[in-house]
């Protein structure tokens, strides 16, 4: 149930994309150069730029192009340069559609990282070090989409990434099969690769190597979940933050994930499904041809065993987690739906129900049964309320049960009802604190479809969040001085940190709130 659920969510994330087409377009940084920055990497040395307090590094390669025979291969070292090589622009973004996340693109040399690190004598063990992982429905999204510089000006280096997306990084298909039989996961390892990078080359930029966290949104999220339980990613980072992550925790088996490419391999005109064949395809028919849920799939190395399931056990990387989700999350699925031209009604209510959480007719019936249109505003309000319960907030709950036996944990739930909305246009609804409306208190979006200022409380609210997130990869803790009290998860009372302006708060009705217990029950 939850695989189709996931496939919904990086549905709707492709449509909002299209949506946005004609919207995103692509720029450089737009800093001119100020200062001579030279940093010595393990590839060779670079040359940055100075943007007021934030020394800046783009374009770094932390891999080799993943092109020709290293299409769907893991990726390999990058090769060393010569000279200082520019770092002042933005290498291209992995091949996408247009998406909400990220901008159209076709490259396949795509595999780069962008630093920003403060323009000030580091301490001396260096500033601790924040990864971040853009998402997008493992089908878009790309570091350049993110400004960092609020972060780091609380002290912090951060690093964003590219890795491969869609069919270009989580393909599986038996041509593609290494020595033991496994497929898939390229992104993931592309990700590992980029943390490696860093482990080694950070404390050139003045981070430091032993401090890492790792953190995203979203797709970004849910890949800090999947790099926390993978045995690769072991001794690669110290803490990990996943922001409305928890969507994707029953990962699909190999040979799921396997049809589905042979099916991928078909349509796009390799009837001898070779490899060969699958390596010579124009990346513009990749894209034509791919499907619209791509996500990790189970393997005996990078992921043996399913997210859920390993932080149920312990057998995943015990490192300190903040994990949390937004209080409205699915509207921003029902916007997408509404704005595509198929609104929630009272008639279809049951069957868009079945349709969003891919569950049988009978248990729709249930579902609406357990939340009656009565009891809401509106069908659309009533199918957010369903999805954000069901896909996010009652499987982050499940995350932080597991995962506080093991490891110091940190829960949330961003509140602010109020929230700008920056992705898509007004849907006739409220949308609250929908997916992806706690970005832009953590970071600058420059290329958001409609952006929007936060107000005064909203942006108290946004440095209270930033000081949470850079003090959790400072120490392991959010809490700060001058900042309300974050108490961890796992101290039996099940305490949860509400996001909400100008101050935040704790919370310890956020089961019932969601009505977890009727979700638990399956």
């Amino acid at each position: 149930m939850f695989a189709r659920r996931t496939a919904r969510l990086a549905a709707v994330l492709v449509t909002l994309g299209t949506a946005l087409g004609a919207l995103l377009t692509s720029a450089s940084s737009g800093h001119a150069a100020a200062d001579d920055l030279v940093v010595h990497t393990s590839g060779g040395p670079v040359r940055g730029l100075a943007a007021g307090p934030v020394d800046e590094f783009l374009g770094i390669p932390y891999a080799a192009p993943p092109v020709g025979a290293l299409r769907w291969q893991p990726p390999q070292p990058a090769s060393k340069w010569s000279g200082v090589r520019d770092a002042t622009r933005f290498a291209p973004d992995c091949a996408q559609p247009t998406g909400p996340f990220g901008r159209p693109s076709t490259a396949e040399d795509c595999l780069y990282l962008n630093i920003y690190t403060p323009h000030r004598k580091p301490p001396r063990s260096g500033f601790p070090v924040m990864v971040w992982i853009p998402g997008g429905g493992f089908h878009s999204g790309a570091g350049s989409f993110y400004d960092p510089a609020a972060l780091v000006a609380d002290g912090v280096t951060v690093v964003t990434i590219n890795y491969r997306v869609g069919a270009l990084g989580f393909l599986a298909h038996p041509a593609l099969a290494d020595a033991r039989g496994q497929s898939g996961d390229y992104g993931l390892m592309d990700q590992q690769a980029a943390l490696r990078w860093v482990r080694g080359s950070i404390s050139g930029f003045h981070g430091d190597a032993h401090n890492i966290t790792i953190f995203g949104e979203s797709a970004g999220g849910a890949s800090a979940l999947a790099q926390v339980v993978s045995p690769q990613a072991a001794g690669l980072f110290e803490r990990a933050i996943a922001e409305s992550g928890s969507y994707d925790t029953t990962q699909t088996t190999l040979a799921a994930a396997e049809s589905a490419g042979t099916d991928f391999a078909a349509k796009a005109g390799c009837a001898d499904q070779s490899a060969a064949c699958l390596r010579a395809l124009p990346v513009s028919t990749i894209l034509a041809d791919e499907a619209t849920e791509y996500r990790p799939n189970l393997d005996t190395e990078v992921l043996p065993r399913p997210v859920g399931t390993a932080l149920a056990t312990g057998l995943f990387n015990h490192v300190p987690i903040l994990n949390g989700t937004n209080h409205d999350e699915w509207r921003l699925m029902v916007a997408g739906s509404t704005l595509a031209g198929r609104p929630v009604t009272a008639a279809d209510y049951q069957a868009m129900i079945s349709a969003a959480l891919g569950v049988s007719p009978a248990r729709a019936a249930a579902v609406a049964a357990r939340y009656p249109l009565t009891a809401y505003p509106s069908p659309a309000l009533a199918l957010g309320a369903v999805g954000t319960d069901a896909v996010f907030a009652c499987p982050a709950l499940t995350i932080d049960r597991s995962a506080a036996r093991f490891v110091p944990t940190f829960a949330y739930e961003f509140n602010d009802e109020n929230a700008p909305e920056d992705f898509l246009p007004p849907a006739g609804f409220p949308y609250g604190a929908p997916h992806a409306s706690e970005l832009q208190y953590l970071l600058g979006l420059p290329y958001a479809a409609y952006p929007k200022t936060l107000s005064a409380q909203q942006q108290q609210l946004a440095t209270v969040m930033r000081t949470y997130w850079t003090n959790f990869a400072k120490t392991g803790s959010p809490t700060a001085a001058g900042t309300p009290r974050w108490p961890s998860f796992g101290d039996g009372s099940q305490r949860v940190q509400s996001l909400l302006p100008p101050a935040p708060g704790t919370e310890t009705d956020f089961a019932a709130t969601h009505d977890c217990a009727f979700w638990d029950r399956g």
